[in-house]
């Protein structure tokens, strides 16, 4: 009983969360005249007088607003590749730099390492807002405003990773890392050997994490990027009106399909993940 209970009261919450997507899959196969009866209304008064409606079916399936994006839309393509540029250069590099930063706070001993990293953990609680200044006045000194670089550099050396692999590296008992060191075995060798296995679901969590962050990314090249061809595809279409609401719901569709793939495929990982960190902590 208590769970048909539970079940009742989950139905309406996970309608509520799912309805966005539902929304945007259903409209994106709806046809341009649908699209303009359903928010004409909403986009146009003065032209659609009456009130907007959601649909939860289309009227007919019709793939005009796919064919019109992929076959005549050639900046979609181009936004679509920046953002797969930016999300690989991020988690490849924080593969680089992260994961090493958190093993060396976790398994070394230095002077001002608490002092370091609650500097780390500092950053880490500042949002965007309040380094944007900062970040534009470097970038432009740089030279590198309106690149992909002012998304990329500070995705790579972003703290939240060593924050989170920190936790894992941690709990790797000393024995184990005494025992190798006994053995022969190289600082490189334990990292490798011992500290990327023992944390490989932390790594695959955050990584998951941070590609899917970084797909979605709004502020920093709002910020950033004025050139259209360097923007990110989640600013693709940021006005939607009349001419090109297909478009954008269709845009919508294909945006989601690389973040639930990643999702998809590291889900167990991210999972295992959080659950270790639960565990630890």
């Amino acid at each position: 009983m208590k769970k048909r209970i539970i079940t009742i009261l989950m139905v309406p919450v996970v309608f509520a969360i799912c309805f966005p997507v539902i929304f945007i899959v259903v409209n994106a196969f709806a046809s341009p005249e649908q699209l303009s009866e359903r928010f004409g209304p909403v986009i146009n008064p003065n032209m659609y007088p009456g009130y907007a409606v959601a649909a939860f079916l289309p009227d007919g399936v019709g793939t005009e607003s796919y064919k019109e994006l992929l076959l005549y839309q050639p900046g979609f393509f181009v936004l679509f590749w920046n953002s797969v540029k930016i999300c690989f250069s991020v988690v490849l590099g924080q593969l680089i730099i992260a994961v090493p930063a958190a093993w060396g706070f976790a398994m070394y001993d230095f002077r001002g390492r608490r002092i370091l990293f609650a500097l780390y953990i500092l950053l880490m609680l500042m949002p965007f807002q309040v380094l944007m200044l900062s970040e534009y006045i470097l970038f432009n000194k740089m030279g590198i405003l309106d690149t992909l670089l002012t998304m990329i550099l500070p995705g790579i050396f972003s703290t939240f990773p060593v924050f989170i692999l920190y936790n894992f590296f941690r709990d790797i008992p000393d024995s184990v890392i005494e025992a190798a060191r006994l053995d022969g075995a190289s600082e490189l060798i334990i990292f490798f050997s011992i500290g990327v296995p023992y944390g490989f679901s932390g790594i695959a969590a955050v990584m998951v994490l941070q590609f899917i962050e970084y797909w979605n990314l709004v502020e920093q090249p709002m910020i950033f990027i004025d050139s259209p061809d360097k923007m990110p595809l989640s600013l693709y279409l940021p006005s939607v009106n009349l001419d090109n609401i297909c478009i954008s719901f269709a845009a919508a569709v294909i945006t989601m399909i690389p973040s639930y793939l990643v999702f998809r495929a590291g889900q167990d990982k991210l999972e295992s993940g959080i659950a270790a960190s639960a565990v630890r902590r």
